[in-house]
């Protein structure tokens, strides 16, 4: 059987970048049980609630939704259950640090499959004022705008 290649995007949190500025990100693997890996497969798992910390020099991810394997037995996985990440000790030291300064928190972007081993993408983040948002919405429609008023000049042959 052929070895799985590229990549194969599972769950993305698209609020992570609107709720928060993000500073750092890693790919980090994750550490998942068969049928967890059989529910990711089938493309089913949601990052919206989900977070990360490290604790005893480790880095765990938590309150990310895996929903039970449909076909799983009375051994299925918790949904919700803490899931150790594999990163690389300097990585882990860097990321606590800035954690520990006070303001920024780990939020996973995304989950998916590389060459066939699960991976998230994890980032160090700093959380946005409501006015940070609202600016941001305001920067993306002025671009729209102008895009708009571009391509319509382009289209009326000036």
């Amino acid at each position: 059987m052929p070895r799985e290649r590229g990549q194969k995007v599972v769950a993305t949190n698209r609020r992570a970048r609107h709720d928060y500025t993000i500073e750092d990100t890693y790919e980090a693997g994750l550490v998942l049980t068969g049928t967890e890996v059989k529910s990711l497969r089938a493309g089913r798992a949601s990052l919206v609630d989900g977070y990360a910390f490290v604790d005893g020099g480790e880095a765990w991810l938590d309150a990310v939704h895996i929903p039970e394997y449909a076909d799983g037995t009375w051994n299925n996985h918790a949904p919700r259950r803490k899931r150790k990440l594999l990163l690389h000790k300097a990585q882990i030291l860097k990321i606590h640090n800035k954690v520990k300064e006070g303001g920024y928190t780990i939020v996973p972007l995304q989950i998916y499959f590389s060459d066939g081993r699960a991976k998230v993408e994890i980032a160090v983040a700093k959380g946005k004022r409501e006015y940070d948002k609202r600016q941001a919405l305001r920067e993306r429609q002025d671009k729209r705008e102008a895009d708009r008023a571009m391509s319509s000049r382009s289209h009326l042959g000036e």
